[in-house]
């Protein structure tokens, strides 16, 4: 099989209760877990911050969530603290069934970098390993889920195609935090690059 499931940071800080939690986020489990058995490879991403990681306001003064900084490789939203390194807020949900991964890839984790696409860290340069374990294993296809739609999600989907991945986004298997019309002009931004929209229930005639 030439295709992957991809699923994006479903993670207990970004499902309702968490410390940065996504609306409606913990919806997504239970199609997530309906197509798992579809897929021979299935990839999860995990936020894994340090507790002093320079995208989390807290680690600067007079700073709050949600305001931006500029970073050496450009603008940086500051979020609150969240997917601490072995915190429980780290962890993916407990409904999401994890036995089926093929890879964890961790993503974050180094203090001076914010890393929102499964692909390559935010300075664009740093890569987390995923292209070339992909294409070492013939995947050429990729079925993109998770959290969130207009960040990580989004971020992900745009590194795909320019890694030359035909790229599908499950649209009832994703969730946005949705800053300032975010989620909209995501879609946008993903639909005009080439990614492809389906539905969980149209998985199949993809595969």
């Amino acid at each position: 099989m030439d295709a992957a499931l991809l699923i994006i940071d479903v993670q207990n800080d970004f499902c309702p209760g968490g410390k940065l939690a996504v609306p409606e986020g913990d919806q997504i489990i239970k199609p997530i877990n309906a197509l798992l058995s579809l897929f021979e490879y299935v990839v999860q991403t995990q936020d894994w911050h340090p507790s002093d990681h320079l995208s989390f306001a807290s680690n600067h003064v007079g700073k709050q969530a949600y305001e931006t900084i500029d970073m050496n490789y450009g603008e940086q939203v500051l979020w609150p603290d969240h997917c601490v390194q072995n915190s429980k807020g780290a962890e993916f949900h407990p409904d999401l069934d994890t036995t089926k991964s093929t890879l964890i890839v961790r993503k974050g984790f180094r203090r001076n970098i914010d890393s929102y696409s499964a692909f390559t860290e935010n300075d664009r340069k740093t890569s987390t390993g995923l292209h070339g374990f992909l294409r070492s294993v013939g995947i050429s296809r990729l079925f993109l889920t998770g959290l969130a739609t207009d960040f990580c999600v989004k971020w992900s989907a745009l590194d795909a195609i320019n890694h030359e991945f035909e790229t599908y986004l499950i649209t009832d298997a994703v969730r946005g935090i949705n800053l300032n019309n975010s989620v909209e002009f995501a879609m946008q931004e993903m639909k005009n690059a080439g990614v492809k929209f389906i539905t969980s229930a149209e998985l199949k005639e993809y595969l």
